[in-house]
């Protein structure tokens, strides 16, 4: 089954209903690249009038998680997925809709063969970047996933 952006999109609903709450949505899935936008509200908001990082932070990482599960999926076979570590950068105050861009599903494939070949587990370090209406960067995540196949 091929991951679509409303497919995406209902699973967060059902799965992940904080992150749908907040306005997390995907926009666009291929092999190689994920959009994911959030616009800033109410219920997203800091202190300060613009977006909370952690929203930030749900955004970016779903990019980068959709890529991984999708081609988790291509593979047919049973692999597990976790984040083991992440760091993120903010340059601009994040109001409006910020959209994050992850361009490097090409980075799981080399990952995927290798664990499905050796058995062991791989890690793959992956990039979201968030540029706000204006196409102004305001924040870029950095996401290690660990894959490794199922025993």
């Amino acid at each position: 089954m091929k991951l679509t952006p409303r497919k995406l999109n209902a699973f967060t609903m059902f799965k992940l209903p904080s992150a749908y709450l907040c306005g997390v949505r995907t926009k666009y899935i291929d092999d190689s690249k994920c959009v994911v936008t959030v616009k800033h509200r109410w219920i997203n908001q800091n202190p300060f009038k613009s977006m909370f990082w952690a929203v930030q932070g749900m955004a970016a990482e779903f990019s980068t998680g959709a890529l991984v599960t999708a081609k988790i999926q291509e593979s047919g076979r049973k692999i597990s997925m976790l984040v083991t570590s992440n760091s993120s950068i903010f340059t601009k105050k994040a109001t409006g809709r910020i959209t994050f861009t992850c361009n490097e599903g090409h980075l799981i494939d080399k990952a995927l063969r290798k664990t499905i070949e050796t058995g062991e587990g791989q890690t793959v370090l992956m990039t979201s970047v968030g540029v706000n209406e204006e196409g102004l960067e305001v924040s870029t995540f950095k996401f290690e996933w660990s894959i490794k196949v199922k025993s």
